[in-house]
């Protein structure tokens, strides 16, 4: 296996998937700590539906442990997202 070794500034503006397959939005910037990624800055695409779940924040920093590849788009671990609260999930499945 060869690893290929890719600059910071390429992977910035690069579509954000979740594991489950979804559109989460686009790496706007990288936060280092010592030298090494720490994590990485996303902006939420209005398309994925995860807006509401932020409350009112255009985006988070999900650190990279969470980050499962990168290439022509970054797969984040589903984790990684804030989840409904429980009583909204019920709302959502009709099982009040």
């Amino acid at each position: 296996m060869m690893l290929k070794i890719r600059k910071l500034s390429e992977t910035l503006g690069k579509r954000v998937y979740t594991d489950a397959g979804d559109l989460f939005g686009v790496l706007e910037e990288v936060n280092l700590l010592n030298n090494k990624i720490d994590g990485w800055r996303i902006v939420v695409s209005r398309e994925s539906g995860m807006l509401p779940l932020l409350g009112g924040a255009r985006g988070i920093i999900v650190p990279h442990r969470f980050i499962k590849a990168m290439g022509d788009i970054v797969l984040i671990n589903k984790n990684a997202i804030p989840s409904p609260p429980e009583d909204e999930e019920l709302d959502l499945n009709g099982d009040m």
